[in-house]
């Protein structure tokens, strides 16, 4: 499979919330960068870190409008979206939604790095009222 494909399958697996699959895309040493900078390391943690995410955030999805690849790298570019769990007046003010890049590293079939470029102001503005 093209290593574009594979990155799309990864994003397809975010969207349906399918932390098995995501979990099966990964290499044992996958390496994950949050928005914020924050390097992770292996996809056992990340199987957890996936579950809490979407405890967090139950309608998070990604929506990918293009598509670059060289060589072993595929940037995608869109928009990530959610809604903050949390909502005590069970109106909308929860929901974000953002522009996003996202950096993937296919090696043998798997993502090797995941690396997410976003402005979280919004959200961390969502999380911040809630506590």
């Amino acid at each position: 499979m093209p290593d574009k494909e594979i990155a799309l399958a990864f994003i397809k697996a975010i969207n349906d919330h399918d932390v098995d699959k995501i979990y099966d895309l990964m290499p044992d040493n996958h390496i994950f960068i949050d928005g914020s900078g924050g390097k992770h390391v292996g996809k056992i943690d990340m199987k957890k870190g996936w579950q809490d995410y979407y405890q967090m955030f139950p309608d998070y999805s990604v929506e990918i409008t293009d598509v670059i690849e060289n060589d072993s790298i595929v940037g995608l570019f869109g928009y990530a979206s959610g809604t903050y769990k949390i909502n005590h007046d069970n109106n909308n003010d929860n929901f974000w939604k953002t522009p996003a890049a996202w950096k993937a590293i296919v090696e043998n079939q798997k993502i090797k790095l995941w690396q997410v470029y976003c402005d979280y102001s919004r959200l961390l503005e969502i999380i911040k009222k809630q506590i």
